[in-house]
C-alpha cells in the first residue's frame, strides 16, 4: 500500500501531473473565493474542456478543484460575511466579527491552517480504509448494490437541507428523470414519448451544468446588485506561530475526524460537518459565550471540518462508487464520460489511476495552503469582481460545452430545462444534492434489482438471504423512521409537561 502511495506522490511530483494539480487548486481557490460561483459549477463546467485529456490527467484537475474550491470560500465568509461556498457559512459567524475588529490576518492563517489539518487527516484515512473497504466490497452482489445504493438516497434526502419530505421528493425527481430512454433489461424505448434525441436519455453534461451552473447563473442574475463591504488585508501576517496550534491541536484533529466520518456518509455534504463540528467545539468549550462573536475555536472547528468532509466524502466514491456529496456526484460523472467504470473493481482494474486521485487530493491540499499564504491579499479581491461580467462568459461556456457533446441544439435546451428545474427547486428550498445523485446512481438502483431478481429463485424476495443487504434495508428504514419517532417523542414530552404545569 504504501509503495502505491509513494509511487503515486512520485508521480504526481512529473511536471505535466503536477501542472493539472497546481491548476486545479488555483482554479477552485479562486473561484471558491467569488461569491455566486461554486466548485461544483467549476468542476461541470471543465468536464467537455477534458474530453481530449489523459483520463487520469483530467480527474486529478477535477479533484485538484474539488480541494481548492471548499478552501476558497473561506476567504470571502471571513472578509465579506458572504460565504463563497455553503460549506463555509459556519466560518462567517466567527471569521467576520475576528476580521471587523482588525484580526482579519490572523482570522485567515486559522482557516488556512484547519483546512490543511483537516485535509490530511482525510487523506490518511484515505489511504488506511480505501484498500479494505474496496476488498470488502468486491464480495458484495446485486442485491447489496441495491440495498446499499437505496440507502445512500435515503441518507441523502434525510439530511439534506430542509424536510426529509423534500429530500426524498428530490431524489425520486432524479430517479424520474434518469428513466427515459433504452430499458436497460429488455431493450425497448421507454419514456422518449416520440423524441428520438432522448433514445439514450437524458445526457448527464447538459443535466449537470443545467442543474449546477444554469440555475445558479439565474439566482445569481436576479441578485445582482447584491454586494458586501469588504474588509481590507492589507498587511496582515497570515502565517501563525506553532504555540498558537499547539492551544488548537485537540480541536483540530476532533473537528477533522467528525468532518471526515460524517463526509463518508453518502451525500451528507460539509456544511452538515461543520456545522456538527462547531456545535462539538463549542459544547466542550471553556468559552462558549465567545462563539459568534470572533472565536478562535469556531474558525478552526468549521475549516478543518468542511476541507476533510472532502476526504472522506472521496472514499466511497472510489472504493465503491458512491457519491458522497453532490460534487462527488459530478466526479462519479467524469469518471462515466471518460469510460472509467466505478466500484469496487475500480481499485483491482484500475489501482494506478485511484493512486493517483488520492497522491493528487494530498498534494492539493499542500498547494491550497501554500498558494493561499502566499496570495492571500490578491485572491481577496477577486470579491469585488462584478458578477455582470462573469455570468455572460459562463452562459457562453455552457453552450459551447452542451452542443460540441453531440454536436446538436437539443443537448443546449436540455441545459436551460434543467437550469430551470434547479433555479425551482432552490427557490421551493427542495435540496439539489438528493437530485443529482438520485439521478447518477439510477441505472445502478435499477439494474442491480433486476440482476439480484433474475439470479434468485424468489425474485425480490431472494434479498432475505442476504445479511449485508438487509442490514443496509434496515439502517434505510430507521433513518425514515428517526425523524417521525423524534417529532412523537418530543410531543408526548411537551404534553406531560402541559399536563404537570396544570396540575
Amino acid at each position: 500500500m504504501v509503495t502505491d502511495l509513494f509511487g503515486a506522490l512520485a508521480y504526481i511530483a512529473s511536471p505535466v501531473p503536477f501542472f493539472w494539480v497546481l491548476l486545479g487548486t488555483t482554479l477552485g481557490i479562486f473561484v471558491g473565493a467569488v461569491p455566486g460561483l461554486t466548485g461544483g459549477m467549476l468542476i461541470a463546467l471543465s468536464i467537455p474542456l477534458t474530453f481530449t485529456m489523459n483520463s487520469t490527467h483530467a480527474l486529478i484537475l477535477m479533484v485538484a478543484m474539488y480541494v481548492g474550491s471548499v478552501s476558497g470560500g473561506l476567504i470571502s465568509a471571513t472578509l465579506l460575511k458572504m460565504p463563497g461556498t455553503p460549506s463555509s457559512v459556519m466560518t462567517t459567524f466567527d471569521g467576520y466579527p475576528m476580521a471587523a475588529r482588525g484580526e482579519a490576518g490572523r482570522a485567515l492563517g486559522l482557516s488556512i491552517g484547519a483546512s490543511l489539518v483537516g485535509g490530511l487527516v482525510a487523506g490518511v484515512f484515505i489511504v488506511v480504509l480505501s484498500v479494505p473497504l474496496s476488498r470488502w466490497a468486491t464480495t458484495f452482489g446485486p442485491f447489496e448494490y441495491f440495498a446499499m445504493v437505496l440507502m445512500a438516497l435515503v441518507l441523502i434526502a434525510s439530511i439534506s437541507q430542509g424536510s426529509m419530505v423534500k429530500g426524498l421528493l428530490a431524489g425520486a425527481l432524479g430517479i424520474a428523470f434518469a428513466l427515459p430512454g433504452l430499458n436497460p433489461s429488455d431493450g425497448q424505448l421507454r419514456l422518449t414519448f416520440g423524441w428520438h434525441e432522448l433514445d439514450a436519455g437524458f445526457d448527464l453534461l447538459p443535466v449537470l451544468l443545467g442543474v449546477f451552473v444554469m440555475s445558479q447563473i439565474i439566482i445569481d442574475a436576479l441578485e445582482i446588485e447584491k454586494k458586501g463591504q469588504p474588509i481590507s488585508v492589507g498587511g496582515a501576517k497570515v502565517l501563525l506561530s506553532l504555540s498558537t496550534w499547539r492551544r488548537h491541536w485537540g480541536n483540530l484533529l476532533r473537528s477533522s475526524v467528525i468532518g471526515t466520518w460524517i463526509g463518508i456518509l453518502p451525500g451528507v455534504g460539509a456544511s452538515i460537518s461543520s456545522m456538527v463540528a462547531y456545535a462539538t467545539a463549542r459544547s466542550v468549550s471553556k468559552e462558549p459565550e465567545a462563539f459568534g462573536t470572533g472565536s478562535e475555536e469556531g474558525i478552526v472547528a468549521s475549516e478543518a471540518a468542511n476541507n476533510a468532509n472532502v476526504g472522506g466524502a472521496l472514499i466511497p466514491l472510489i472504493t465503491m462508487g458512491i457519491p458522497g456529496s453532490p460534487i462527488d456526484a459530478i466526479l462519479l460523472g467524469a469518471l462515466i464520460l471518460h469510460n472509467i467504470q466505478p466500484g469496487p473493481l475500480l481499485f483491482v482494474n484500475n489501482a494506478d489511476f485511484v493512486w493517483a486521485l488520492i497522491a493528487a487530493y494530498l498534494v492539493a491540499n499542500i498547494l491550497m495552503f501554500a498558494i493561499m499564504t502566499l496570495c492571500v491579499k490578491w485572491i481577496a479581491r477577486l470579491m469585488v469582481v462584478d458578477r455582470a461580467l462573469l455570468l455572460p462568459v459562463i452562459f457562453v461556456a455552457c453552450v459551447v460545452g452542451c452542443y460540441a457533446l453531440h454536436n446538436r441544439m437539443f443537448d443546449v435546451w436540455v441545459m436551460v430545462f434543467f437550469g430551470l428545474v434547479g433555479f425551482a427547486m432552490a427557490r421551493c428550498k427542495v435540496p439539489l444534492g438528493p437530485f443529482v445523485i438520485g439521478f447518477v446512481l439510477a441505472g445502478i438502483l435499477e439494474e442491480d434489482l433486476r440482476s439480484g431478481m433474475q439470479l434468485s429463485d424468489a425474485g425480490f424476495w431472494g434479498i432475505l438471504d442476504r445479511p449485508i443487504a438487509l442490514g443496509f434495508i434496515a439502517v434505510s428504514v430507521l433513518t425514515l423512521i428517526w425523524p417521525f419517532a423524534q417529532s412523537a417523542l418530543a410531543r408526548r414530552a411537551r404534553d406531560r409537561r402541559a399536563k404537570e404545569t396544570t396540575t
